[in-house]
């Protein structure tokens, strides 16, 4: 058996070891091999093999804990061994996988592995602070039903004006030959695009964007190129291509594979296509291991996820 998985097949194969999948999850966890309590932090911690938990033997603390423990695993009553089948299909999918594909892979139902999913995906969420330099591209685009779509009476109430109105606007920032950024925006108005840019790209850089009259002032801190689309959509090095690539990536996968995504949840959906966008380059185990390692430290609940509050009202944003 191949100590390094490469397709699909073989990733099945080799993690429907249970005790295999452990102790790569203790190396992600503990890279040190110094197993901690995570109740206590104490370090003496022996090992419980028929019910695969460990347990603290310090005499105040003596709880057992598992490796899904810190972790988006934690909690689960699924194995770890139909976990990393679910991270290496979310990770790998160049469109996306669908909770109900997943269910029917994984053998567990629907409402299960819609919240395996989005689990994966707060593991797919990147923290940073660096910012991006070199030539950067800035631009929008508007999620929502498209009008073809509508009957006669709802596209006559809905569709006023601009195609735009009534749809969720999503903000992008890219680096020409490195990563991408996404933002779900209230609107497309200067005072609520104008601070991300200033957030995310290094002061100086390059800057190009389309004519809309929210990034006029951007020339202030950066070198500003604007192209207007009226009459051009490319002037030497001044487009925003990229962007608008990623920007069908995306949509493709929701037309093709979620088919409806909630606005409370599409921050999230953008946080997994810009992961897979900005690790495109790596191997499929490359970016396995580039998730199992976001799952560490992270964990969402299912009332997190779903805003439900006291009464039991899942919210609406």
């Amino acid at each position: 058996m191949t100590t390094t998985p490469a397709s699909l097949i073989e990733a099945v194969r080799y993690y429907s070891d249970l005790g295999l999948c452990e102790k790569k999850m203790a190396r992600m966890k503990w890279p040190d091999g110094k197993i901690t309590c995570p109740h206590c932090g104490g370090n003496k911690v022996g090992r419980i093999e028929s019910r695969r938990l460990f347990q603290c033997k310090n005499v105040d603390c003596r709880k057992q804990f598992s490796v899904k423990v810190w972790t988006i695993f934690e909690d689960s009553a699924l194995g770890l061994d139909k976990w990393f089948v679910a991270v290496w299909c979310i990770a790998n999918a160049k469109n996306g996988i669908s909770s109900c594909e997943l269910a029917r892979a994984l053998g567990v139902t629907q409402k299960s592995a819609w919240f395996m999913l989005h689990r994966i995906r707060e593991a797919m969420k990147k923290k940073t602070f660096t910012k991006l330099t070199g030539e950067i591209e800035v631009d929008e685009t508007f999620i929502g039903g498209e009008a073809r779509n509508m009957h006669a009476h709802i596209r006559e109430k809905k569709i006023r004006g601009r195609g735009a109105v009534g749809k969720k606007a999503v903000q992008g920032v890219l680096q020409r030959g490195g990563e991408v950024r996404t933002f779900v925006v209230r609107d497309t108005e200067g005072p609520t695009l104008r601070p991300n840019v200033s957030q995310h790209v290094e002061w100086g850089a390059k800057v190009y964007s389309d004519s809309l009259p929210a990034y006029a002032e951007l020339s202030r801190n950066f070198v500003h190129s604007i192209v207007d689309h009226s009459k051009a959509f490319v002037v030497g090095r001044v487009h925003t291509n990229g962007l608008e690539n990623f920007w069908c990536l995306f949509k493709r996968s929701l037309k093709g594979t979620w088919t409806h995504v909630a606005t409370f949840h599409l921050g999230r959906y953008f946080d997994e296509q810009a992961w897979r966008f900005n690790f495109r380059r790596l191997s499929d185990a490359g970016r396995f291991d580039v998730v199992l390692g976001g799952t560490v430290g992270r964990r969402i609940t299912y009332r997190q996820l779903c805003a439900i509050d006291d009464a039991g009202f899942m919210g609406k944003k």
